[in-house]
């Protein structure tokens, strides 16, 4: 009898263990059937939270999360080695056309996602050349004209008076002609030394290369340009020079504060970015500041948004597992709807161009948000395809300064346009 019951509680024994080892095995199925991410992440700064959101989001979803971070600088070759694994990354950063050309392959087509059915606008997407979207863009920033609403309100003007270059210089000449009496100016200085001409030779200089780029279908970095819209470059940098309190035979020299005189309410307009907000902000109120685009007087420029871009755009591996591409996408599509996913985002990322973004505390970046809903075009940063960049800005530093000293436009002409074949030639030898 007692071997019996013995061998009863053998066989109950075996039974518990073997519907032990088949509630594993479903257990194991399931979370096999969910897929998982792995994310090769490109920014260091955001390692933590990016670790602590993978941890969120598998105790809500039960889906496995990695984020590997690459340091600093080794972005392309840390992708290079965990490309070649049978772990590959399942979510990856394709920042440029040049990536596209080089990870084209490894691309799923990411049109009619559900998470690219969240952007609210196409401007950061990249595409190869039948047309794919290989990677969207998850974060981007923004660069335009910081209006001191305040003082162009003392002006007698409201923000919604500048439409485009003809408004916008119309007002601007106006205010300068009557700086004295206002006690402010329009434009800050533009001063030309290195902490300052980055403003002039990269970011407004993007405006005559973004509008040629639209115009002949730049897919990658010419070897030559044509300088089509070069004087509405001049346009601008005129208007900038001569409605300023400070002497345009002057700007050579540097020394000057642009941030310290706006922030002091010496002037009602100051070229900068999205990044300036932090500091800005201690001394103006947001309800006074706001960002405007770029005007430069070209055909429509008033359905014109900020100067926005990025290098921050995500692409899913078609290498991997259906399953995993699957969960990559769902985890892409949370990280850009959920309260948790999207606060997240923008506390690590800063604007990102979704339908659900958070609310930032940054004007500027909320006015490039608005801009984008409104349906405004958004000017891509086309200044990425200089050649030689550092070597190009300061030959058009040179010429622009003998142009502020008296010189000729022609000059600064050569400069961008043959300057640009010079440095082609000299960075593709």
């Amino acid at each position: 009898m007692r071997r019996k019951l013995l061998g009863m509680a053998l066989c109950v024994t075996m039974a518990a263990g073997l519907f032990t080892a088949c509630g594993n095995d479903d257990s194991k199925r399931e979370s096999k059937d969910k897929g998982s991410v792995y994310w090769l992440n490109f920014k260091p700064e955001a390692d933590e939270a990016l670790q602590d959101i993978a941890k969120e989001y598998k105790e809500e979803k039960g889906v496995d999360v990695k984020v590997v971070t690459a340091a600093s600088g080794t972005y392309e070759q840390t992708l290079t080695s965990e490309m070649e694994k049978s772990d590959a990354p399942t979510l990856f950063v394709v920042g440029n056309q040049a990536a596209v050309k080089t990870w084209k392959d490894y691309c799923i087509d990411l049109k009619d996602t559900d998470v690219y059915k969240e952007l609210n606008t196409d401007a950061f997407n990249l595409t190869d050349e039948n047309g794919k979207v290989c990677s969207i863009g998850y974060c981007y920033e923004s660069f335009g004209l910081i209006v001191n609403k305040k003082l162009l309100k003392e002006a007698g003007y409201d923000v919604t008076d500048i439409k485009d270059f003809k408004s916008l210089k119309r007002i601007a000449e106006d205010i300068h002609k009557r700086a004295d009496e206002l006690g402010f100016d329009a434009f800050t200085s533009s001063g030309m030394d290195d902490s300052s001409s980055w403003r002039f030779t990269g970011h407004l200089a993007n405006m005559p290369l973004y509008y040629e780029a639209k115009e002949d279908g730049w897919k990658e970095a010419p070897a030559t340009i044509k300088g089509t819209y070069l004087d509405n470059y001049k346009n601008v940098w005129d208007l900038y020079i001569n409605n300023s309190k400070y002497d345009k035979k002057t700007l050579a020299t540097g020394g000057y504060d642009a941030q310290a005189e706006f922030k002091k309410g010496e002037a009602v307009f100051y070229q900068n970015g999205t990044w300036e907000y932090a500091e800005i902000s201690k001394s103006i109120d947001d309800e006074d500041l706001q960002m405007i685009p770029l005007y430069c007087g070209v055909e429509g420029e008033e359905k014109a948004g900020l100067c926005s871009g990025t290098e921050n755009c995500w692409a899913v591996n078609a290498k991997a597992s259906k399953e995993n591409q699957q969960a990559t996408l769902d985890f892409m599509k949370w990280l850009v709807t959920s309260d948790d996913g999207t606060e997240m985002m923008e506390e690590q990322f800063g604007a990102i161009p979704y339908k659900s973004a958070a609310d930032s505390e940054n004007v500027f970046l909320r006015n490039a948000n608005e801009l984008m809903e409104a349906g405004k075009y958004t000017v891509d940063w086309t200044f990425n395809y200089t050649p030689n960049v550092d070597d190009w800005r300061a030959s058009l530093v040179a010429a622009m300064n003998k142009y502020n000293a008296g010189g000729k436009w022609d000059d600064v002409k050569t400069a961008f346009v043959e300057g640009w074949e010079a440095q082609y030639k000299a960075a593709n030898q």
